[in-house]
């Protein structure tokens, strides 16, 4: 399937009525300085009220930009294995640099590795009688520098191997190697055998672009391979950098689709994503490069760790298989059966019991119990290609039959017309300007409400508008989303693409997610992300704009629960508007938007009038408050320098009411939380 702009072009119980509005301002200078009029009237009843699925928002992850390897897999060190220059030796070792010059210490990768899937290691040869003070030898300065924090413990593995006994140094030090920030001596026996070295540093100061030294002054042959240095505070110790899962969890995703995308066809096969490959002990696994986004993953984080993510987000896996196609060469059907038991191992690896043959290997690995893979996606963007329907329909049939529970996604585009092949759910993607995602909010009104559902699994502005991730891409994407909220008897999920760029890879923009070794932050998409979390398995109710701007508008009413609390909030922004409604204290919030369809779109003001029926409690204006997401200009962005230029900002709301008046800012996304004076708002869901 291909969308506009996809990326393949590129190469307490809580009850609430959430409405979002999109008011859309006209260029005509004699309208700038007027302040808009709109009507809103939102039916709470319980009758009208229709569930949205439990799985609506969650998230997709790629191997792009770096988010995986030199992101939230913890590892510190980059081409571990010295294997991303190739299987021909000699070959690079990049980012691997030597310490001292070509008289001192000679270093080449030959094939003599006691891993018989990557067979490459480095032999160093110190080749000085007299070495200068501090030895020579290799450093490794990781991805664009390793955060390395006082007080703080990281772990060190690596495998040595020399014939005559030697002596080692490994420090954590300064790019420059001046500041030693934890060192240790690592005797080597003298033996033609591998030994495994562990060793831990507590570092004695903090540097946010540190390296990984080892030298010796010793003249003499030691072999080097497989070494790993890992922070010990990852998130919940199975390898995830703490303070990025953190910012997923805030989202409450309920879904993550992995691991691509692209990353999983490849711009040729022989480069696709392999998850045997990628399972096991980390030291035995090869590792590979990825063309289509040009860069070497030692595969740490494989198909295990992306099943263990899902869970520890409490996300439903969504595991995007290569089905003999990459962009540019494909498998035949009539040759597409090694591909497809492939397949069935990964989902016995995932599924099966402890005892099975790829279940036992997943148990080794520390998860005797079953993953719960319920999703699969039958390749990525491949709708159309010579051998994509015969190759969909063998995999389709195959897991059927062994796995019936399992709902398959076809990569082609059933909004519109009916597929030719069956599937439970079809990808839709869509990378576009913001006036054409705003206008796409009602892309779904008009699809059929029979056959399979839609999984719109990679959405955004992109390009002109979008910067790094502006205000306006935002408030259109909002936008967009309410219209997915009102179509989710037809659309099953949704999810932002991509989750996260390393502001050292820059290779697409914008991104919900920012990052460097050490810091990170949310463009204006993840906060606005951040309040559609509730959305997934809440009621959805009518919701009816009246103005004479309706064309501009989008409106969309939920309720939901959450331990107690009831909620009506209401959405908004000159761009678009929501509403959510509300046991225990109980709130109707109010959200807002207009989404700006050109540089000074949203520019007027509005004035907004709310109307909910069917409330069963009066509203209290007491803990009432109102929530914004706006700046002084609409293509504002978050940056390191300023993270929260663009973030929400609550106040308190004193004019709360079930008839109330309220004025939406320009270029601004706003939450109106009303407090409910009853404990019961909306009949049983």
């Amino acid at each position: 399937m291909k969308r506009m702009g996809t990326k393949e072009e590129f190469r307490p119980t809580i009850s609430c009525l959430l409405l979002l509005f999109c008011v859309g301002c006209k260029c005509i200078a004699s309208e700038l300085e007027a302040t808009q009029t709109a009507t809103l009237k939102v039916d709470a009843s319980s009758q009208l009220a229709r569930k949205i699925p439990d799985t609506l928002f969650g998230m997709f992850f790629e191997e792009i930009n770096h988010a995986g390897a030199g992101g939230i897999w913890a590892e510190l060190v980059s081409n571990r294995g010295f294997e991303a220059g190739g299987l021909h030796t000699p070959s690079n070792i990049d980012p691997w640099s030597i310490i001292g010059d070509d008289s001192s210490v000679f270093v080449a990768t030959d094939r003599t590795s006691c891993f018989s899937r990557n067979i490459i290691a480095l032999r160093m040869e110190v080749l000085c009688d007299d070495c200068p003070a501090g030895g020579v030898g290799i450093y490794n300065p990781g991805f664009w520098g390793m955060n390395i924090e006082d007080g703080k413990t990281y772990n060190l593995v690596m495998y040595v191997k020399s014939a005559e006994a030697a002596e080692l140094t490994v420090s954590l030090a300064s790019s420059d190697g001046l500041q030693k920030l934890a060192s240790a001596t690592v005797p080597v026996a003298g033996t033609s055998s591998w030994t495994k070295v562990e060793q831990k540093f507590i570092a004695k100061g903090t540097n946010r672009t540190s390296r990984l030294q080892i030298t010796s002054n010793k003249k003499g042959v030691v072999w080097l391979d497989q070494v790993s240095l890992m922070p010990s505070d990852t998130f919940k110790g199975h390898g995830f950098r703490k303070e990025l899962i953190s910012m997923l969890l805030d989202l409450k995703p309920r879904f993550l689709r992995f691991p691509g995308g692209c990353f999983v066809e490849g711009e040729w096969l022989r480069n696709a994503f392999r998850w045997r490959e990628s399972i096991g002990p980390w030291e035995e696994r090869p590792g590979h490069f990825g063309d289509v986004w040009h860069y070497w993953t030692d595969d740490g984080l494989g198909y295990y760790e992306f099943l263990q993510l899902s869970e520890d987000l409490g996300a439903a896996p969504i595991w995007v298989f290569n089905n003999g196609i990459s962009h540019n060469d494909e498998v035949s059907t009539a040759a597409i059966a090694p591909f497809v038991k492939d397949v069935l191992d990964s989902l016995e690896f995932a599924r099966g019991t402890a005892n099975s043959t790829w279940g036992s290997v997943r148990a080794a690995m520390g998860h005797p119990e079953p993953f719960p893979v319920k999703y699969v996606a039958i390749g990525n963007e491949d709708c159309g290609k010579k051998y994509y329907l015969g190759n969909y329909l063998k995999f389709y049939n195959a897991i059927r039959e062994a796995y019936p529970d399992i709902q398959m996604i076809s990569n082609c585009d059933g909004s519109s017309k009916p597929l030719d092949h069956p599937a439970d759910l079809y990808d839709f993607h869509v990378y576009t300007d913001s006036k054409t995602l705003f206008n796409m909010k009602g892309t779904f009104d008009r699809t059929s409400r029979t056959g399979p559902k839609a999984f719109v699994s990679e959405y955004a502005v992109w390009r002109s508008d979008a910067g790094r991730g502006s205000l306006l891409a935002s408030l259109a994407e909002a936008a967009f989303l309410t219209g997915l909220e009102k179509n989710s008897d037809i659309v099953q999920m949704a999810s932002y693409a991509p989750l996260f760029v390393n502001d050292n890879d820059q290779t697409w923009n914008p991104d919900a997610i920012v990052f460097n070794s050490w810091q990170q932050y949310g463009t204006p998409s993840y906060w606005m992300q951040k309040l559609f979390r509730e959305s997934s398995g809440a009621m959805i109710h009518p919701a009816t704009i009246n103005s004479s701007y309706s064309g501009s508008l989008a409106a969309s009413a939920i309720t939901w629960q959450d331990s107690g609390n009831s909620f009506l909030r209401v959405k908004a922004s000159n761009i678009p508007m929501y509403v959510v409604f509300g046991g225990g204290r109980r709130f109707l919030c109010l959200m807002l938007l207009a989404p700006l369809q050109i540089v000074n779109f949203g520019s007027d003001k509005v004035s907004l009038t709310i109307s909910a029926t069917g409330l069963q409690a009066s509203i209290n204006a007491l803990g009432s408050n109102a929530t914004v997401l706006t700046s002084s200009n609409v293509m504002d962005e978050n940056s390191f320098s300023n993270p929260t230029k663009v973030v929400p900002v609550t106040t308190q709301l004193g004019n709360a009411a079930e008839q109330m008046q309220v004025t939406l800012a320009a270029h601004s996304f706003s939450s109106f939380d009303l407090a409910l004076a009853q404990p019961k708002l909306v009949a049983e869901m």
